[in-house]
């Protein structure tokens, strides 16, 4: 196969949210795109299927009417102080976070809006910090959670290509793998590959990787929307920070295996500069999924403030390292133990107001957009998904006393001996600072706190309780894992998506947008992510990217 430049304007190359919103924003400039992803069709949309759907937004409707004061000046407070910035790359990266935080302030909600996305009414509270107010963390709830959740974000996206497919301005091309961007006198001019055998694989499965032709494209720009490395375990291995610990042997997936991180190295080798490899977000309440799509795969728990977390051996961990507070600060922590699984212990009561799972799937509810699934959530039980888990998942333990949940966790580690005295002390001490109604235990004061915000009163934090209290029971033990999600660096661009070299100056003809760009600028986020700004920097990204080279073509 080989089209021409007189066939089309641009070559998208990765068929995810990025790469749709890039070519969504080419088909409305009219202009003529060839979009290649090495998956089947039936993986359209890449990762952001998959997801919860939850959004970033600042000062937003839905903040207002749950008595959420927020400002652009008070999140830009909170992003910088998570991100870090504290390198000479880091340049574009904090261009592009201050340009994120205008457009999650101003346009971005608006936007969507007119296409058709909807959000769910209470705003979640995604990674609190614990710390003081010039340090890491949301200050506020800002996490707004798609009303359909990754599939209903996708939509609009998927709709405008298609009709650009109909007007004859777009053209899919799956089962193409590109091997190499194309160099003339310089400028990127195309790209060329592996045809990949046709699969079925449904979404997210393994695609055979049997090669049965190869192809060259050829177009004024190319936009590398490729993701990231997640699925690839020894590059996230070859990256893994010092600072983090020991780069793990054991992994769960939190993305398919096609998230492979190949497009980097390729775009390397035709003169990208790729910076700040070594910052990375993976979670640390990873879960085996007991009914897998792909290899390893894993489910993040998301977390409220009242489990209790220890370590693999059953010390608990340091303030304020509590569910949902610091991601990566308990990622470093827990490497740094020597082991690589924790423990959460709860109630039945917990596990019913707060054990939320990532994904479309997880829930389906807000998926489905089911009013009366979605009731069930305030009434009595756990939602279905998270039941199943509890019922059929290989890292739970339910009990009807301390014994017998220690016991069963001990038989869920063989290899490492659990302190039992040291867990029935944590837990008799902890419950003990329940006797009144104020406390010196941290994480108990942080519970109560976070009750005082009407949306976690309401559907997020179970009223405070004694964990040995036989009437929240029964006992549940939870072993968590690892589990590999995001790639915080990437290329390194201009606030143009332009893709830029060693030099400092763009490459003529390469732009990058999404993971593969670090979300913007090769790592907008810094070290540390406030959530929800995953997918909005795929939004905002490959808005930029497609509408960049509309600009320039």
């Amino acid at each position: 196969m080989n089209l021409s430049t007189t066939e089309a304007d641009v070559i998208v190359v990765g068929a995810g949210l990025a790469g749709l919103v890039a070519t969504a924003e080419l088909v409305d400039a009219g202009k003529r795109v060839l979009l290649v992803d090495q998956e089947p069709a039936a993986s359209l949309g890449g990762q952001a299927w998959w997801s919860f759907g939850g959004l970033f937004l600042i000062d937003s409707p839905e903040q207002r009417r749950m008595g959420v004061k927020d400002s652009l000046e008070l999140a830009t407070q909170d992003w910088f102080a998570s991100a870090g910035f504290d390198r000479d790359d880091d340049a574009w990266p904090r261009q592009w976070a201050s340009a994120y935080l205008d457009f999650a302030a101003g346009e971005k909600r608006a936007w969507l809006h007119q296409k058709g996305v909807r959000f769910f009414p209470v705003v979640g509270w995604a990674e609190r910090g614990g710390y003081t107010a010039l340090e890491h963390g949301n200050s506020v709830p800002r996490f707004h959670i798609t009303w359909g959740t990754g599939p209903s974000l996708i939509e609009p996206f998927v709709t405008r290509v298609r009709e650009g497919m109909q007007a004859g301005l777009v053209t899919t091309l799956h089962r193409r793998r590109v091997d190499e961007l194309i160099l003339d006198d310089g400028a990127v001019v195309g790209v060329r590959g592996s045809i990949l055998s046709p699969s079925s694989a449904d979404r997210g499965q393994a695609s055979s990787r049997e090669v049965i032709g190869d192809f060259e494209l050829r177009a004024s720009a190319v936009i590398v929307a490729s993701g990231g490395i997640g699925g690839n375990h020894d590059l996230v291995r070859a990256h893994w920070p010092k600072r983090l610990g020991t780069a793990p042997t054991h992994l769960l997936s939190g993305v398919p295996a096609h998230v492979d991180g190949r497009m980097l190295g390729i775009a390397e080798q035709a003169g990208a500069r790729l910076i700040n490899a070594d910052r990375m977000w993976h979670y640390t309440e990873g879960i085996t999924n007991w009914d897998p799509v792909w290899a390893a795969h894993g489910i993040r728990i998301l977390p409220g403030p009242s489990s209790l977390w220890l370590d693999a051996t059953g010390k608990r961990l340091p303030v304020p390292l509590f569910p949902g507070f610091d991601t990566l600060g308990t990622l470093e922590y827990l490497q740094k133990t020597g082991y690589e699984h924790s423990w959460f212990v709860l109630t039945q009561k917990i596990i019913e107001k707060e054990f939320a799972l990532s994904g479309s799937e997880q829930n389906p509810d807000l998926t489905g957009k089911d009013l009366p699934l979605l009731a069930k959530r305030i009434t009595p039980g756990a939602p279905g998904p998270v039941e199943a888990f509890k019922e059929k998942g290989v890292d739970f333990v339910v009990a009807d006393s301390l014994p017998e949940l220690l016991a069963g966790m001990q038989k869920l580690s063989p290899d490492v001996k659990l302190d039992f005295a040291q867990i029935a002390k944590e837990i008799v001490g902890r419950d003990r600072e329940l006797d009144n109604d104020f406390s010196k235990d941290a994480q108990i004061n942080a519970i109560r706190q976070a009750r005082s915000y009407r949306g976690d009163k309401l559907i997020r934090v179970a009223s405070p309780h004694k964990l040995l209290d036989p009437k929240a029971g029964p006992l549940i033990a939870v072993k968590l894992h690892i589990l590999t999600r995001k790639s915080l660096g990437g290329i390194e661009t201009d606030l143009s998506a332009r893709a830029l070299g060693s030099d400092g100056q763009p490459v003529p003809g390469l732009y990058a947008a999404g993971e593969a760009s670090g979300f913007g600028g090769g790592g907008m986020h810094g070290y540390r992510s406030l959530e929800g700004t995953f997918l909005g920097g795929c939004l905002f990204s490959g808005r930029t990217a497609g509408r960049a080279v509309a600009t320039a073509l």
